[in-house]
């Protein structure tokens, strides 16, 4: 089998990453018509569209498969560059691999960052974190999309190892003055059926999970939707509706008495598990070093 032509790999995963043949060709300092060529060179190469132009350009399955081989490749010349300093020249001095992983909004506005951080700092690497809901970060995954997901799924992926990290703990919120106009007869179903609830988007299924556990029953439930977890834990504060928010982000509201729990001690735990590609690359054993030492000092874990 003839090799690949290294800058026609790069030219795909730069206009997949950039979402464009102009934003790729000035991420590679080269012309746009350069890597219009390396990209259809490549593609004729493999017989098959790798890039489905469009305003942003996204790869087709082939394609997502190049992009996960061009990102193992440039981790592992990171990587070869990290064990032997000879090799680096000026030009290597700005050259960084990218990682891409997928992950949920809640982890990523509670604890995942305190694994980021301290990986970002000692790595010569760049992140691209796709944000999806827990339940379904794990098809970034099975696509090829990215390298690393946090997931709701334990069972791994085919060619990827699943590692527990622990359950993020959410409880059923609302403002004290919410509580006293919709739940002053307490939450049953008929408080429940009127009360505005807020939905983050059309796959959070987190308060419907709560309330089939609280009644042990379904219903249709009005909702507020905001795609934003801080606005979701300000939209509570603030009286707009009740929801399930991470027990991490709210605690001090808790404490202080801005929110109340709707049914206090009956909370949820999501499970989360760290899914990574096989692929033997160094780099990606060092960020799943620090994402299971932060989700180990935060999530709470099984005893």
């Amino acid at each position: 089998m003839a090799r690949l032509d290294q800058a026609a790999v790069a030219a795909v995963a730069a206009v997949v990453r950039e979402g464009s043949f102009e934003g790729a060709a000035r991420a590679l300092r080269v012309t746009a018509s350069a890597v219009s060529q390396r990209v259809k060179h490549l593609e004729e190469r493999v017989g098959g569209v790798l890039i489905v132009r469009g305003q942003p350009c996204t790869a087709t399955e082939m394609g997502r498969k190049m992009c996960r081989y061009a990102e193992a490749v440039a981790m592992l010349e990171q990587e070869l560059r990290r064990s032997l300093p000879g090799l680096l020249t000026p030009a290597d001095a700005t050259e960084r691999a990218t990682l891409r992983v997928a992950v949920n909004a809640d982890s990523l506005d509670t604890w995942l960052v305190d694994a980021l951080a301290p990986f970002a700092s000692t790595e010569n690497a760049l992140l691209d974190v796709a944000l999806d809901d827990q339940e379904y970060t794990v098809e970034w995954l099975r696509t090829g999309q990215v390298l690393a997901a946090v997931t709701a799924t334990g069972q791994a992926v085919q060619g990827c190892n699943s590692i527990a990290l622990g359950r993020l703990e959410y409880v059923a919120v609302a403002s004290p003055a919410f509580v006293k106009r919709w739940f002053a007869k307490g939450v049953t179903p008929e408080t429940l059926a009127a009360a505005p609830t807020l939905t983050f988007n059309h796959k959070d299924d987190l308060q419907r999970r709560w309330v089939r556990r609280h009644l042990r029953r379904e219903l249709r439930l009005p909702t507020h939707w905001l795609p934003s977890t801080q606005a979701f834990a300000q939209g509570s504060v603030a009286g707009l509706g009740w929801g399930m928010n991470p027990t991490l982000l709210v605690h001090s509201q808790l404490r202080s008495g801005e929110l109340v729990e709707l049914v206090p001690g009956r909370r949820l735990a999501v499970p989360l598990y760290w899914q990574h590609t096989r692929l033997p690359v160094p780099m990606l054993g060092r960020l799943t070093d620090a994402v299971l030492a932060a989700a180990g000092r935060t999530l709470r874990q099984r005893r």
